[in-house]
């Protein structure tokens, strides 16, 4: 190649452009005299990684340091137990089936389960029957209120009601068809309570209809609050008087009705609940 100087300079000074000579960087040289040492990128990316390590080492260290030591408040707000959720109060009357629920404790506990029991029975198909709806008068309500609402009861319980029911004049279903009449507390509220008088709101739902092929009244669902007024008298809670309004009652559901076979026979097969609080 020619010595000459494209570039300007003189060819005995030994810089970039005089020396006429073409020069080769060996890959790994160690040094260059023409410049600073050429850095891997293999250091490099080795440093990175050593951070990113670190990095992460020392934030799972400050995660487990604070799982281990949960705010106080965090700490109490503990999930319920099962006995949050468990029966409380007075073990239920032992009233033989079939029977009024009788011997309630004289606390509010036992009041409510009274005018549960209640509701119950004057909510079924006992009431629907003369000599039945006035045993039943009798044993839950005060002999000066029993014998006050018997002869209203009976005029209330005409021919003329049964038969719009379904049912002839002694109360009973045509032949191949159920009378449904159900009560069923959801809940009850002490509105005022001494050891002597007390009065319990019941909030209950219930069942009422005829089942059959020829039913023209199928069973359906009520909502209704039954209040009781109950006095202490000759070592348990009777009625004094009571009254009924409908509601509160939820939205209807979406499930489909079910046949009338079904019905009578879940009603035949499904008893009754003796209630307590």
């Amino acid at each position: 190649m020619s010595n000459d100087d494209q570039y300007g300079g003189g060819g005995s000074h030994g810089e970039v452009g005089g020396t006429g000579q073409t020069r080769t960087r060996l890959p790994d040289s160690p040094s260059d005299s023409y410049g600073t040492p050429r850095r891997t990128p293999r250091a490099s990316r080795g440093l990175v990684t050593v951070v990113g390590v670190v990095v992460l080492l020392i934030a799972a260290i400050a995660f487990a340091n604070q799982s281990q030591d949960p705010p106080p408040d965090q700490a109490s707000n503990k999930p319920p137990t099962d006995n949050a959720t468990a029966a409380t109060g007075v073990p239920p009357v032992t009233t033989p089936k079939g029977q009024i629920p009788k011997g309630f404790a004289q606390d509010e506990q036992g009041a409510q389960s009274a005018a549960a029991n209640f509701a119950v029975a004057l909510g079924s198909d006992t009431m629907f029957k003369k000599e039945s709806r006035h045993a039943l008068v009798d044993g839950i309500f005060t002999p000066d209120a029993a014998a006050r609402l018997k002869g209203p009861q009976d005029e209330a319980y005409s021919s003329a009601f049964l038969t719009r029911l379904g049912l002839d004049a002694n109360g009973n279903a045509p032949q191949g068809s159920t009378f449904v009449t159900r009560t069923v507390p959801v809940g009850t509220r002490i509105e005022n309570y001494s050891a002597g008088a007390t009065k319990v709101a019941v909030w209950c739902t219930g069942l009422i209809g005829m089942s059959g092929a020829k039913s023209v009244d199928p069973v359906h669902t009520t909502w209704a609050t039954w209040t009781f007024e109950l006095v202490w008298a000759g070592g348990d809670w009777k009625v004094v008087s009571e009254s009924q309004q409908s509601g509160p009652a939820p939205v209807p559901g979406d499930v489909a009705a079910s046949s009338s076979d079904d019905i009578s026979k879940a009603v035949k097969e499904f008893g009754g609940f003796t209630y307590a609080r």
